[in-house]
């Protein structure tokens, strides 16, 4: 059985993740969230994220455990520094191998079970840093995948990827979450926790974060150990 109005939203805790599942419940849509415990250096975001389910009313919160540390690749998913230089170029350190990939999986797996043919996951193409998971031609090819890997797919009942940020800025999205009545404070977005639980600052997800509320002309609700 097919609910319509039924979306899988991948929630991280983040403040893309939180305005794209906020997007969903603006479009009509009823939210199962999905978050992901990889074993993350920046474990606090789970808290964010069930902070994030709770207040866009969620039926369902899964934090689904799936250890990527055990890969490893990433200095958010094992011992490597992270960091602290500024927004480069080059792919950076903090790219996760194949990780939207591996949570869009997740959630179409669930979307499929639970009758819902939805997924809203919080990608930008802009103001980010470099991943190749969060480009728009990621986004058309997991659709397609989609179709071919389900029997929803195969049977005639399409999968949609919703990403309602992806030609958006950082300033863009603090915009629109504003506009959404968000109290954008409660995400998370920071890659290296500073001692007291405070943003750090310097970390390229920081930097973004911090450039964001500041190109909106939105106040920052976001403690920083250092200033970006």
């Amino acid at each position: 059985m097919t609910h319509s109005k039924l979306a899988v939203a991948l929630i991280s805790g983040g403040l893309d993740s939180y305005v794209s599942a906020a997007c969903a419940r603006a479009d009509g849509y009823r939210l199962l969230a999905l978050s992901i415990d990889y074993n993350q250096r920046h474990h606090v975001e789970l808290a964010a994220a069930r902070r994030i389910a709770n207040v866009l009313g969620a039926e369902r919160h899964v934090v689904l455990p799936l250890d990527l540390s055990l890969f490893g690749g990433s200095a958010l998913t094992a011992d490597i520094d992270v960091p602290k230089d500024g927004v480069g170029d080059d792919i950076p350190i903090t790219y996760v191998p194949a990780r939207n990939t591996i949570f869009l999986s997740l959630a179409l797996g669930w979307a499929e079970a639970a009758g819902a043919r939805d997924l809203y996951i919080g990608v930008n193409a802009l103001d980010y840093s470099g991943y190749p998971d969060c480009r728009p031609e990621f986004v058309a090819g997991f659709e397609k995948l989609a179709e071919l890997a389900t029997k929803a797919g195969v049977e005639g009942e399409p999968f949609r990827v919703r990403a309602p940020l992806l030609e958006m800025s950082k300033a863009d999205i603090v915009r629109k979450g504003t506009e959404l009545g968000l109290d954008l404070g409660i995400s998370w977005s920071c890659y290296d926790p500073a001692p007291g639980g405070v943003h750090c600052g310097l970390c390229d997800s920081c930097r973004l974060r911090s450039k964001g509320f500041e190109e909106s002309g939105i106040a920052d609700p976001t403690t920083y150990a250092v200033t970006p």
